[in-house]
């Protein structure tokens, strides 16, 4: 149901202002800014002593972005990631970026996508039942968002989360286009020279804008362009009049083919993923905290095995000069590894990181960890391998694969290191994180606490160092220590072994955002 704008009539009842009133109120209107929502290019009067100066209103533009959490192709499809950014903070990121944006409203009914939208820096309008179904139009959720800003906006930016590669620039162009009074819509598309046909009631191949039997070559051919689904800028009272995105002078914002690729099943999805990975390398990890897998990461996946079954692996020297690096500038780091070897917990030690081992549901350890250190999930890193990491992948801002990693984890990946496991992979990333100029003293070691008590029971760590940890952070480590067999294997492995040092002093850390 959309809503409808309402034009305001006095009714016969009410009274004319006399001509008095109406020259008060007009010369009380001069020193005033007209409303916005008002006739594009409207002008701003001012007095200043006997000097009088007009200036044009300035336009306000709002961003929405409708996300259904209904979609059926692929599910919760706006929450997907690409590069490790979900499409949806890609989408508002864009907007963001745009400088006449004023505001950012993602508009959904579903809690998820909703908290997705607050943690990228958006505002949500929760949308009613109504308008939320597959049959609902996206006009439909547009009109009821603007219904309920408090405030009126200019131009309205209609976006997709469904494209990827919005160019924040694209954005700008064709808001300025509108903005400017040279056209009342402006949509992304791309140029296409695609030959198009259509099946008729026989199923013959009927030819669509051109003859089947003059092929011209591509450069004498008239410019066709295909709507790309990106963005739509519009004058926002014409949407409201009209109720569709379509009105008045149209323009087209042509954006390069790489800016085009559209979401709508898993094929596209995989695809973007593989372009993104070899395309949006960054230069600098911005975040505040560190956590890594052990082998394939720490180690080349590889280990030697003796006559007793005893294993050794085998590490790269220069991961720990970029671990001390970081430690010695007090950004919190953890080793977090599904194997049991104490092997995994030596290293820890040496580096002067925490460490969590024998963990077969890294999610919750991670989430865990994070809440001790007070940290914001989006600016901390978490380097994997294998599958068994793209579970940690979906907890952290920013999912770092190892050159080697598994097809699926550097697809999965925001940045795809240089260096293989083991060969100084762990020292690239570290290079690649800024910490403050001045490094604090070095660390104490941590101290090591069990999930296990001695008795074979689930510790709640709650007489340890990390006893600030909340209940249910608690019970969450401890669900992941009964998971394990109380038998013993036959190759001699400690138990999961988790140690925090959360309360070290961070004054040189920089602030969580």
């Amino acid at each position: 149901m959309n809503d409808q704008s309402t034009t305001y009539e006095p009714n016969a009842t009410e009274q004319t202002p006399d001509a008095s009133t109406t020259v008060a109120a007009n010369q009380a209107a001069e020193s005033t800014t007209a409303p916005t929502g008002s006739t594009p290019g409207a002008a701003r009067t001012t007095t200043t002593g006997s000097t009088r100066t007009t200036s044009p209103t300035p336009q306000r533009t709002v961003a929405i972005i409708p996300a259904r959490g209904g979609s059926k192709g692929i599910p919760l499809k706006n929450l997907q990631k690409v590069a490790g950014i979900s499409l949806l903070a890609r989408a508002i990121n864009a907007a963001q970026a745009s400088p006449s944006i004023d505001r950012v409203i993602v508009s959904t009914d579903h809690d998820g996508i909703a908290a997705e939208a607050l943690r990228a820096g958006a505002e949500v309008a929760h949308r009613p039942a109504e308008i939320a179904g597959d049959t609902a139009t996206s006009e439909s959720a547009l009109i009821h968002t603007l219904s309920t800003l408090d405030e009126d906006f200019d131009i309205t930016v209609f976006m997709q989360c469904t494209s990827p590669f919005i160019d924040s620039a694209s954005i700008e162009n064709a808001v300025r286009t509108v903005r400017d009074d040279d056209a009342d819509v402006v949509f992304s598309a791309v140029e296409d020279h695609s030959f198009l046909w259509r099946l008729d009631d026989d199923t013959q191949a009927v030819a669509v804008g051109h003859e089947a039997s003059f092929r011209p070559r591509r450069q004498d051919r008239a410019k066709h362009f295909n709507e790309t689904g990106a963005f739509y800028v519009m004058r926002t009272s014409g949407l409201i009049e009209h109720e569709h995105r379509f009105f008045g002078r149209i323009g087209i914002e042509e954006v390069p083919p790489e800016h085009a690729r559209e979401i709508d099943d898993m094929s596209d999805l995989t695809l973007v993923r593989a372009i993104a990975s070899t395309q949006e390398t960054a230069q600098v990890i911005d975040v505040d905290a560190l956590v890594t897998d052990f082998d394939g990461v720490h180690t080349d996946d590889g280990a030697y095995v003796d006559e007793d079954g005893n294993e050794q692996v085998r590490v790269h020297r220069g991961d720990g000069m970029g671990v001390s690096r970081l430690v010695k500038s007090g950004v919190p780091m953890m080793i977090l590894s599904k194997e049991r070897n104490p092997v995994v917990t030596r290293r820890a030690e040496k580096l002067g990181v925490d460490v969590a081992q024998g963990i077969d549901n890294k999610a919750s350890i991670l989430d865990a960890w994070i809440t001790a250190n007070d940290l914001d999930p989006a600016r901390v890193a978490y380097v994997g391998n294998d599958i068994n990491d793209l579970e940690a992948f979906d907890v952290v801002g920013w999912p770092i694969a190892v050159a080697d990693a598994h097809p699926r984890v550097l697809a999965a990946a925001r940045v795809i290191l240089d260096r293989p496991g083991g060969r100084g992979a762990v020292r690239e990333v570290c290079d690649l994180i800024p910490i403050p100029a001045e490094a604090a003293e070095p660390l104490p070691n941590p101290t090591l606490t069990s999930l296990r008590s001695p008795t074979g029971h689930p510790s709640t760590l709650a007489g340890h160092q990390s006893g600030h940890l909340t209940g249910h952070q608690s019970a969450a480590m401890s669900g992941h220590a009964s998971a394990f067999p109380d038998q013993q294997p036959s190759i001699p492995r400690h138990q999961p072994q988790f140690t925090n040092r959360a309360e070290i002093s961070r004054a040189n850390r920089k602030q969580v955002s």
